[in-house]
């Protein structure tokens, strides 16, 4: 008996045993997470740190299943964490909710640039989930509940009707911010669903986006003889989870397209990567801190197909919107800080200067970084370059949005530098700290600090280690 559960069929079964209970104790954790009606506040906070200590245990745990297995089993585990993710609603963002008006709008034949969601012109293709008739308070304003569709809920009021009315969309006054490669996306996955259908649809094409990628890991360290179980550490974080599946922000779609430019140009493809990359500008915009690492090999050809797709992409759109095809994006910029002296962004500059300054140093220091990772990239260091520019921008820039941080998680595991975890955990904190001044700015701050200082330590460190090694550092 002793000798059979000792022997080698017992030593293969126990390889799979602990990833498969980890990765189950993640799914319940999303699951717990994103459950409707979870009363913990702090649910989104508590569990993404307990998913980020279980996905380090899950990765390090692959190392034991063989090689020719571990792809299959990182994509069983995914799709097991996916599903919990997808059981409920948005949890933190209902960004989506505007991506399907946006959807449903185009296939109706109209332009999503043309009509804000509260506009009266467009109540007919208003579906229940996404818009409800709201109710007068005492004061004369719209009340709705705050759970009404499963997500926070926007009391506003019609127009030009001024009826009460509640909608999930947020700023349903403002037009659409998304540009046209987005818009694509968006009618895509709701061409092929019924208006009635809810926040599923780009949740499922969140899940396929980031299967997609995964895959993409997988494939690009098997050709370089790399640890194939780093991949998990895409499929299985918390932030692919939440943010990609669950939230079904469209970031995921940016990355996915950025990182296919990369493989693209190492192939010695650069028409077809600036192709790539072109439309995954057209779909966020955000993506274009990427370019510096992707110059490396016949720019002139890499940026005139990334100028004629990005082109291409806008023509139908500028042609029946015109000008209206900025839609919010310009006050969205405002909103958040950006182009004034004094904003809530470019936080780590705010704590060496004041008014006007922070933005240009900032500026200053982008141009830096871009130039030296430009003059520095090649095909053999393209991964670490790409963590090096879109991590030390979001750093510079300081979003405070998690899911930015979509589109450098694939370059981390590519070029395992870990320490750039810490620009997702400082974006996860900055969107999770509660905004009470002054002590959120101080805070928010700090929060930065903190991950600039471990970005420091984590290259100091690998230098050191190659120069004792005999090596060059990158």
């Amino acid at each position: 008996m002793s000798l059979y559960l000792t022997g080698p069929t017992t030593g293969r079964a126990h390889a799979y045993v602990v990833p498969g209970l980890l990765v189950l104790a993640g799914a319940v954790v999303v699951w717990w997470m994103v459950l409707p009606g979870n009363s913990c506040a702090s649910a989104p906070t508590v569990g993404s740190c307990v998913s980020w200590l279980l996905l380090i245990a899950a990765v390090r745990s692959l190392r034991n299943v063989p090689r020719r297995r571990i792809g299959a089993v990182i994509m069983a585990g995914s799709l097991l964490l996916g599903l919990a993710a997808i059981s409920g609603p948005p949890r933190t963002s209902n960004d989506s909710a505007r991506y399907a008006w946006d959807g449903m709008v185009q296939k109706a034949g109209i332009s999503p640039y043309a009509y804000v969601p509260a506009d009266d012109t467009l109540a007919a293709h208003r579906p229940a989930w996404l818009f409800r008739p709201g109710a007068t308070g005492p004061d004369g304003k719209t009340v709705c509940p705050a759970d009404l569709f499963g997500t926070e809920s926007m009391a506003t009021s019609g127009y030009p009707s001024g009826d009460p009315l509640c909608a999930a969309i947020n700023r349903p006054h403002v037009p659409t911010i998304y540009p046209p490669g987005a818009e694509i996306y968006f009618f895509a996955v709701r061409a092929a669903v019924p208006d009635t259908a809810g926040y599923l649809p780009f949740q499922l094409g969140g899940l396929l986006i980031s299967a997609a990628v995964t895959l993409m890991l997988l494939r690009i360290l098997s050709t370089a003889n790399g640890p194939l179980h780093l991949a998990a550490a895409w499929a299985w974080s918390p932030l692919v989870l939440l943010e990609a599946v669950n939230n079904a922000h469209l970031d995921v779609l940016g990355a996915a397209l950025v990182l296919v430019s990369g493989l693209l140009l190492v192939k010695d493809q650069p028409l077809r990567s600036g192709t790539a990359f072109g439309a995954a500008v057209a779909t966020k915009l955000i993506p274009v801190i990427a370019a510096p690492a992707l110059l490396f090999r016949r720019p002139v050809a890499f940026i005139a197909a990334a100028a004629g797709t990005f082109a291409a992409l806008y023509v139908p759109y500028v042609l029946a919107a015109g000008t209206a095809v900025f839609g919010f994006l310009p006050g969205y910029l405002r909103e958040e800080g950006y182009g004034q002296a004094g904003g809530a962004r470019f936080g780590l500059a705010q704590l060496i200067s004041a008014g006007p300054w922070p933005m240009m140093l900032s500026a200053a220091a982008l141009a830096a970084v871009a130039v030296g990772v430009w003059r520095t990239t090649d095909a053999a260091n393209i991964w670490s370059r790409q963590t090096t520019m879109i991590g030390l921008t979001l750093l510079i820039v300081s979003p405070g949005y998690p899911w930015y941080a979509l589109v450098l998680l694939p370059f981390i595991v590519l070029s395992r530098r870990w320490e750039y975890v810490a620009v997702i955990v400082a974006l996860d904190a900055l969107y999770m700290v509660p905004t009470v001044p002054p002590y959120s700015e101080a805070a928010n701050q700090g929060v930065l600090l903190a991950a600039a200082l471990a970005v420091a330590a984590g290259a100091w460190l690998r230098r050191r280690c190659r120069y004792t090694h005999g090596g060059t550092p990158s």
